[in-house]
Protein backbone atom coordinates (compact mmCIF):
# COMPACT_ATOMS: atom_id res chain seq x y z
CA UNK A 1 0.00 0.00 0.00
CA UNK A 2 2.67 2.55 0.59
CA UNK A 3 4.48 1.69 -2.15
CA UNK A 4 1.33 2.19 -4.62
CA UNK A 5 0.47 5.36 -2.24
CA UNK A 6 4.44 6.83 -3.03
CA UNK A 7 3.80 6.11 -6.61
CA UNK A 8 0.92 7.95 -7.00
CA UNK A 9 2.40 10.60 -5.08
CA UNK A 10 5.63 10.84 -7.34
CA UNK A 11 3.14 11.41 -10.45
CA UNK A 12 0.82 13.99 -8.84
CA UNK A 13 4.57 15.90 -8.00
CA UNK A 14 5.67 15.08 -11.65
CA UNK A 15 2.70 16.50 -12.67
CA UNK A 16 2.69 19.74 -10.80
CA UNK A 17 6.00 20.48 -11.62
CA UNK A 18 5.98 19.69 -15.29
CA UNK A 19 3.10 22.35 -15.62
CA UNK A 20 5.07 24.54 -13.75
CA UNK A 21 7.85 24.14 -16.33
CA UNK A 22 5.08 24.64 -19.09
CA UNK A 23 3.86 27.58 -17.85
CA UNK A 24 7.71 29.28 -17.87
CA UNK A 25 7.85 28.38 -21.42
CA UNK A 26 4.81 29.74 -22.29
CA UNK A 27 6.12 32.71 -20.42
CA UNK A 28 9.54 33.12 -22.65
CA UNK A 29 7.38 32.45 -25.85
CA UNK A 30 5.18 35.59 -24.53
CA UNK A 31 7.90 37.57 -23.80
CA UNK A 32 9.48 36.79 -27.39
CA UNK A 33 5.98 37.91 -28.80
CA UNK A 34 5.90 40.83 -27.02
CA UNK A 35 9.22 41.70 -28.29
CA UNK A 36 8.70 41.32 -31.34
CA UNK A 37 5.16 43.19 -31.33
CA UNK A 38 7.10 45.89 -30.23
CA UNK A 39 10.10 45.72 -32.93
CA UNK A 40 8.19 45.21 -35.79
CA UNK A 41 4.25 46.70 -35.53
CA UNK A 42 6.17 50.47 -34.29
CA UNK A 43 8.86 49.67 -37.16
CA UNK A 44 8.59 51.69 -40.34
CA UNK A 45 7.05 50.02 -43.04
CA UNK A 46 8.71 47.64 -45.54
CA UNK A 47 7.17 46.40 -48.61
CA UNK A 48 4.88 43.75 -48.35
CA UNK A 49 6.45 40.49 -48.98
CA UNK A 50 6.14 38.42 -52.10
CA UNK A 51 7.08 35.30 -50.90
CA UNK A 52 6.93 33.01 -47.79
CA UNK A 53 6.11 34.65 -44.27
CA UNK A 54 6.76 32.90 -40.83
CA UNK A 55 5.72 34.06 -37.18
CA UNK A 56 9.21 33.80 -35.84
CA UNK A 57 10.03 36.71 -38.78
CA UNK A 58 7.02 38.54 -40.40
CA UNK A 59 4.19 37.91 -37.43
CA UNK A 60 2.97 41.99 -36.83
CA UNK A 61 5.79 43.64 -39.57
CA UNK A 62 4.51 46.89 -40.43
CA UNK A 63 3.77 46.40 -44.55
CA UNK A 64 2.63 49.00 -47.18
CA UNK A 65 1.02 47.71 -50.68
CA UNK A 66 -0.22 49.25 -53.89
CA UNK A 67 -2.97 47.92 -55.74
CA UNK A 68 -6.67 48.20 -56.05
CA UNK A 69 -9.51 46.66 -54.30
CA UNK A 70 -11.97 43.91 -55.84
CA UNK A 71 -15.10 44.85 -53.34
CA UNK A 72 -16.89 42.46 -54.75
CA UNK A 73 -14.95 40.19 -53.52
CA UNK A 74 -15.24 41.20 -49.86
CA UNK A 75 -16.48 38.80 -47.06
CA UNK A 76 -17.47 39.84 -43.67
CA UNK A 77 -15.90 37.70 -40.94
CA UNK A 78 -17.45 37.57 -37.58
CA UNK A 79 -15.67 39.43 -34.80
CA UNK A 80 -15.95 41.44 -31.15
CA UNK A 81 -13.78 44.26 -30.70
CA UNK A 82 -13.62 46.96 -27.99
CA UNK A 83 -16.42 48.38 -30.24
CA UNK A 84 -18.68 45.49 -29.71
CA UNK A 85 -19.54 42.67 -31.56
CA UNK A 86 -19.73 42.69 -35.73
CA UNK A 87 -17.24 41.79 -38.60
CA UNK A 88 -14.22 42.17 -40.34
CA UNK A 89 -14.53 43.18 -44.02
CA UNK A 90 -11.30 41.08 -45.83
CA UNK A 91 -11.50 42.24 -49.31
CA UNK A 92 -8.23 41.75 -51.65
CA UNK A 93 -5.95 43.63 -53.06
CA UNK A 94 -5.02 43.20 -56.58
CA UNK A 95 -1.43 44.65 -56.66
CA UNK A 96 1.70 44.14 -59.45
CA UNK A 97 2.86 41.35 -57.50
CA UNK A 98 -0.15 38.80 -56.07
CA UNK A 99 -3.06 39.45 -54.89
CA UNK A 100 -3.69 39.90 -51.02
CA UNK A 101 -6.16 40.05 -48.97
CA UNK A 102 -6.54 43.34 -47.00
CA UNK A 103 -8.76 43.51 -43.12
CA UNK A 104 -10.09 46.73 -44.21
CA UNK A 105 -11.12 47.14 -40.51
CA UNK A 106 -14.50 46.86 -38.34
CA UNK A 107 -18.35 47.44 -39.31
CA UNK A 108 -20.50 46.67 -36.66
CA UNK A 109 -23.88 44.78 -36.89
CA UNK A 110 -26.20 45.96 -38.21
CA UNK A 111 -24.76 48.61 -40.44
CA UNK A 112 -26.24 49.28 -43.83
CA UNK A 113 -23.33 48.14 -46.38
CA UNK A 114 -23.91 51.58 -47.97
CA UNK A 115 -22.56 53.37 -45.21
CA UNK A 116 -19.15 51.85 -45.91
CA UNK A 117 -16.49 53.20 -47.69
CA UNK A 118 -15.19 51.80 -51.12
CA UNK A 119 -11.75 53.27 -52.40
CA UNK A 120 -11.54 52.86 -55.98
CA UNK A 121 -8.43 53.04 -58.07
CA UNK A 122 -4.80 53.32 -57.02
CA UNK A 123 -4.76 52.80 -53.07
CA UNK A 124 -1.81 52.51 -50.52
CA UNK A 125 -2.41 50.18 -47.87
CA UNK A 126 -0.20 50.28 -44.54
CA UNK A 127 -0.56 48.11 -41.86
CA UNK A 128 0.26 45.45 -40.35
CA UNK A 129 1.14 41.85 -42.04
CA UNK A 130 -1.00 38.72 -40.05
CA UNK A 131 -0.58 35.11 -40.86
CA UNK A 132 -3.88 33.28 -42.45
CA UNK A 133 -6.03 32.00 -39.75
CA UNK A 134 -6.72 27.92 -41.52
CA UNK A 135 -10.57 26.62 -41.00
CA UNK A 136 -11.85 28.28 -38.11
CA UNK A 137 -11.45 28.39 -34.31
CA UNK A 138 -12.00 26.09 -31.48
CA UNK A 139 -15.90 26.89 -30.98
CA UNK A 140 -16.42 27.27 -34.67
CA UNK A 141 -15.75 26.51 -38.28
CA UNK A 142 -15.59 28.47 -41.45
CA UNK A 143 -19.12 27.75 -43.62
CA UNK A 144 -17.77 28.65 -47.15
CA UNK A 145 -20.49 27.57 -48.29
CA UNK A 146 -23.00 29.51 -46.77
CA UNK A 147 -20.70 32.84 -46.30
CA UNK A 148 -20.01 32.29 -42.67
CA UNK A 149 -16.70 33.10 -41.64
CA UNK A 150 -15.06 32.76 -37.98
CA UNK A 151 -11.63 32.88 -39.44
CA UNK A 152 -9.15 34.89 -41.65
CA UNK A 153 -8.53 31.98 -43.97
CA UNK A 154 -6.82 32.98 -47.39
CA UNK A 155 -6.98 29.94 -48.75
CA UNK A 156 -10.61 29.40 -48.07
CA UNK A 157 -11.60 33.36 -49.17
CA UNK A 158 -9.41 32.88 -52.18
CA UNK A 159 -10.98 29.82 -53.58
CA UNK A 160 -14.95 30.85 -53.21
CA UNK A 161 -13.72 34.27 -54.53
CA UNK A 162 -11.97 32.25 -57.84
CA UNK A 163 -8.97 34.43 -56.73
CA UNK A 164 -4.97 31.90 -57.53
CA UNK A 165 -2.10 31.88 -56.16
CA UNK A 166 -2.71 34.29 -52.83
CA UNK A 167 0.16 36.09 -50.93
CA UNK A 168 0.35 33.64 -47.96
CA UNK A 169 -0.90 35.95 -45.53
CA UNK A 170 -3.67 39.09 -44.77
CA UNK A 171 -3.26 42.41 -43.94
CA UNK A 172 -4.62 44.59 -40.46
CA UNK A 173 -4.77 47.76 -42.32
CA UNK A 174 -4.55 51.16 -40.95
CA UNK A 175 -7.72 53.50 -41.05
CA UNK A 176 -8.48 54.83 -44.52
CA UNK A 177 -10.00 57.84 -44.42
CA UNK A 178 -11.47 59.84 -41.54
CA UNK A 179 -11.60 58.33 -38.66
CA UNK A 180 -15.28 58.22 -38.05
CA UNK A 181 -15.57 56.09 -41.81
CA UNK A 182 -16.73 52.24 -41.60
CA UNK A 183 -15.08 49.88 -42.32
CA UNK A 184 -12.67 50.93 -38.73
CA UNK A 185 -9.22 50.11 -38.97
CA UNK A 186 -6.21 49.67 -37.07
CA UNK A 187 -7.83 47.63 -34.15
CA UNK A 188 -5.42 45.13 -34.34
CA UNK A 189 -5.04 44.07 -31.06
CA UNK A 190 -1.04 44.41 -30.03
CA UNK A 191 -1.12 44.16 -26.40
CA UNK A 192 -1.03 40.86 -24.42
CA UNK A 193 -1.47 39.43 -20.94
CA UNK A 194 0.99 38.09 -19.16
CA UNK A 195 0.35 36.21 -16.55
CA UNK A 196 2.55 32.99 -16.77
CA UNK A 197 5.05 33.79 -14.45
CA UNK A 198 2.24 33.75 -11.54
CA UNK A 199 0.71 30.47 -13.06
CA UNK A 200 4.36 28.66 -12.68
CA UNK A 201 5.10 30.04 -9.55
CA UNK A 202 1.60 28.48 -8.28
CA UNK A 203 2.42 25.56 -9.43
CA UNK A 204 6.00 25.09 -8.24
CA UNK A 205 4.33 26.25 -5.05
CA UNK A 206 1.69 23.79 -5.23
CA UNK A 207 4.16 20.74 -5.93
CA UNK A 208 6.31 22.11 -2.70
CA UNK A 209 3.05 22.07 -0.42
CA UNK A 210 2.05 18.89 -1.71
CA UNK A 211 5.31 17.56 -1.24
CA UNK A 212 5.46 18.92 2.64
CA UNK A 213 2.06 17.51 3.01
CA UNK A 214 3.39 14.01 1.78
CA UNK A 215 6.52 14.23 3.97
CA UNK A 216 3.96 14.72 6.76
CA UNK A 217 1.57 11.84 6.23
CA UNK A 218 4.38 9.24 5.85
CA UNK A 219 6.28 10.14 9.21
CA UNK A 220 2.99 9.42 10.62
CA UNK A 221 2.61 6.18 9.05
CA UNK A 222 6.11 5.30 9.96
CA UNK A 223 5.53 6.18 13.44
CA UNK A 224 2.12 4.53 13.76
Amino acid sequence: MDLTILGLAGVIFVTLVGLGTWQVRRLHWKLDLIEAVETRAHGTPVAAPTGPVSDDDDVYRRVVAEGRFRHDASHLVKAVTELGPGYWVMTPLETSASTIWINRGFVPNGLPRDDWSRPVGPVRVEGLLRITEPEGTLLESNDPAADRWVSRDVAALSEVSGIADPAPYFIDADQMGPPADWPRGGLTMIRFRNSHLSYALTWYAMAVLFLVGMGIVMRDRLRG
